[in-house]
């Protein structure tokens, strides 16, 4: 379970980071907001309550850590989220594989990176 310190924005967000938006048993991630540095089950989420636009993590910033675990609280750089295979290096919680159509939306995307 996510450190409760840790504060993951959104709509009914659950103690795993599921939201109103996205809530299968997979969907237990969330990520930092490169625009705001503040955690969001979802980009829709973000568009719902931040009052900005949302920004996505540049590649020279893949090693920060910004995708959390809402199984164990593991904070994963964009690089080792997108390396992970849909499971949480640290638990072993599986991701949603779905989730790669969506990476366009927080990470620069190019050519290569799609892991």
């Amino acid at each position: 379970m996510v450190n409760p310190a840790m504060v993951v924005h959104g709509i009914s967000v659950d103690a795993e980071t599921r939201c109103a938006h996205y809530h299968s048993a997979l969907d237990v991630i969330a990520i930092k907001m490169k625009c705001c540095g503040q955690y969001y089950a979802c980009k829709e989420c973000h568009d719902a309550l931040a009052g900005h636009a949302s920004a996505v993590w540049p590649r020279d910033e893949w090693e920060q850590p910004v995708v959390l675990c809402g199984v164990c609280g593991a904070e994963l750089s964009v690089r080792a989220y997108l390396d992970c295979g849909n499971e949480c290096p640290q638990c072993g919680a599986k991701f949603n594989p779905g989730c790669r159509k969506h990476y366009h939306l927080y990470f620069a995307m190019g050519d290569e990176g799609q892991s």
